[in-house]
């Protein structure tokens, strides 16, 4: 049979069957291509075409299996493959010029192989066939986006999931460690407490334990005391309570609490003797049992923060559809989601935002995909104890939105490609090279721009979105 036959429609009892995509088109055309092109044998494990290497042709494969696939950094990942029937490499029109990785016969695999200097001559001469492979391009393009997305959704997803797990570690910890703690405080409290009704105080000795026990109830001060700051206290409240006659054991159970040595004064001087000793281990055994309830709930409300940004940042109790969104709520959700690694790297995010900054209009989900790409980056631009800003404000008829870093910059030689896909300067198994290519693709879905500017110690990425007509501004902040 010769090679025409094998590309053609036959509708003969018995005939092979046509080539599944160029079958339908005219024999004139097929015998075109069979006398410009050139036939190929390939063995199982041979390339076809080499990654970063300009691909040589169009390929209709006659037989056999081909795959492309590309290593993300695990390992090679299949990402397209082309059987019996069907057609690869450049296509007419297209602006492929060098493969993503390497495609490779699978088996034993026969092509016809169209130079890429006829394409020209391929789509002035065989209309239909230029036709059939237009739609082809165009199914392999939308192929090419929807496998990206997903590969870049399940990044961003092991990012998102490994951050989470770290920034829920600590308050999950918090609260295991506390309410194994409390147990014993409750004993020791109850036991102060029986200790305390048996010293039958009189009313002005129980108002000064009420006066040391609202020292308790007061809001602890800001900041967390240094190991040498708590070594000093304890020290200090130790000399204290040798100074009047009491057990200093008890030092590092008041060292812990908020009463200051003014307090213990002004208990002393209504209370003395073993009633006092009394009433400072109810003091420590309440402030410390106060002090665990409070850490517990503090740890909670981390847990219930990060599962509301959480949820904000991926949108998933919302419709896809268009719609206002408040970018405030939005950038802030995404920097709670990355504060785990800003902590790493001793990084700082600050955030700036216009009072009465007005809502946008767009995609909620695939922004705070936008704005964790963005950021993600600039933390990975910046040195340890490097700063990243993230501003909006309003300009005219749209929102823009910067995100800044004090890392090394983008050397001009590449920054133009910067949102190539699969092109990334981090190292192998750090980066995709498909994340500002995705920020890209859903900026334009939104109906946004974004823009660059980098110089060393200042890199800003831009991003203008329309306001929403529908709110004259944003929520009250």
């Amino acid at each position: 049979m010769d090679l025409i036959d094998r590309l053609a429609e036959h509708k003969t009892l018995g005939a092979a069957p046509r080539h599944k995509t160029l079958g339908a088109a005219p024999r004139e055309e097929l015998a075109w291509l069979a006398e410009h092109g050139t036939l190929r044998h390939l063995e199982a494990g041979e390339v076809l075409s080499h990654k970063g290497v300009q691909v040589e042709g169009l390929y209709v494969v006659l037989s056999g299996h081909v795959t492309l696939s590309v290593d993300r950094g695990s390992g090679p990942q299949k990402i397209i493959e082309w059987r019996t029937g069907e057609v690869s490499g450049i296509l007419p029109y297209s602006r492929l010029t060098t493969p993503p990785g390497d495609a490779v016969a699978q088996e034993p695999t026969e092509i016809l192989s169209l130079p890429r200097e006829l394409l020209r001559a391929l789509t002035h001469d065989c209309f239909v066939i230029t036709s059939i492979l237009v739609h082809t391009m165009l199914d392999r393009a939308r192929l090419f986006t929807s496998s990206d997305l997903l590969n870049e959704k399940m990044i961003s997803l092991g990012k998102l999931s490994a951050g989470l797990a770290h920034e829920l570690n600590n308050p999950a910890s918090a609260i295991e460690r506390s309410a194994a703690l409390l147990e014993d405080r409750l004993g020791e409290a109850e036991t102060a407490t029986l200790a305390l009704g048996v010293a039958r105080l009189s009313d002005a000795q129980l108002a000064a334990v009420d006066a040391i026990r609202n020292t308790c109830l007061a809001r602890a001060p800001d900041g967390i005391r240094s190991p040498v700051q708590q070594a000093e206290r304890e020290e200090a409240i130790a000399d204290w309570l040798a100074d009047h006659g009491l057990d200093a054991a008890g030092a590092e159970a008041l060292a812990d609490t908020p009463v200051t040595i003014e307090s213990l004064d002004q208990l002393a001087s209504a209370v003395q003797g073993p009633a006092l000793d009394v009433v400072l281990r109810w003091a420590a055994a309440g402030c410390a049992v106060r002090s665990l309830a409070s850490e517990i709930q503090e740890a909670a409300m981390r847990i219930s923060g990060l599962v509301t940004a959480i949820k904000g940042f991926t949108h998933m109790d919302q419709a896809m559809v268009a719609d206002p969104v408040d970018l405030g709520q939005s950038l802030a959700n995404t920097v709670a989601v990355l504060r785990a690694k800003a902590r790493q790297k001793s990084a700082a995010v600050a955030i700036e935002l216009e009072a009465s900054l007005p809502f946008v209009r767009g995609f909620a989900g695939e922004l705070n995909q936008i704005w964790g790409n963005l950021i993600d980056n600039a933390l990975d631009a910046v040195e340890d104890g490097g700063h990243v800003e993230v501003k909006a404000s309003r300009e005219g008829e749209r929102v823009v939105v910067r995100i800044i870093d004090d890392g090394p910059g983008i050397p001009a030689p590449i920054r133009e490609r910067i949102f190539d896909p699969f092109f990334t300067t981090k190292p192998m198994g750090q980066g995709t090279g498909l994340g500002l290519d995705i920020v890209r693709r859903l900026l334009r879905h939104n109906d946004a721009t974004i823009e660059v500017d980098s110089r060393p110690g200042r890199t800003e990425f831009r991003v203008a979105m329309p306001i929403d007509e529908t709110q004259n501004t944003g929520p009250a902040r």
